[in-house]
């Protein structure tokens, strides 16, 4: 096994797929899903919210919160229908790309 950040996470997701249709009282991810994409969502903002507190106190709490943030989001794309590789293939297009030219481009 890898420590590679990529391979964690697309191993991460691949848990989280599992969970699809499971017991809902028996898993908190199969529970968010059972809740659905508004669940989902709220839950991402909230870890969002609380990696950016995190921010203002140690790099252990920003650690820890980023880890939550991380596995929300993956939820979240897995709800979507969206694989992780889909978004390091996306980050790949935007790679060497100046930021304020990617985001005139998508006007």
């Amino acid at each position: 096994m890898t420590n590679n950040s990529s391979e964690v996470l697309e191993r991460l997701f691949a848990v989280i797929e599992s969970r699809k249709g499971a017991d809902a009282s028996s898993s908190y991810t199969a529970k968010l899903f059972d809740e659905g994409m508004a669940e989902i969502a709220r839950k991402v903002g909230e870890e969002a919210v609380e990696t950016i507190t995190a921010a203002l106190s140690t790099p252990e709490d920003v650690t820890a919160e980023s880890a939550d943030l991380l596995y929300h989001l993956l939820v979240l794309w897995a709800e979507a229908g969206i694989k992780p590789e889909d978004v390091w293939a996306e980050l790949q297009k935007r790679e060497g790309t100046s930021g304020i030219a990617e985001k005139a481009s998508r006007k």
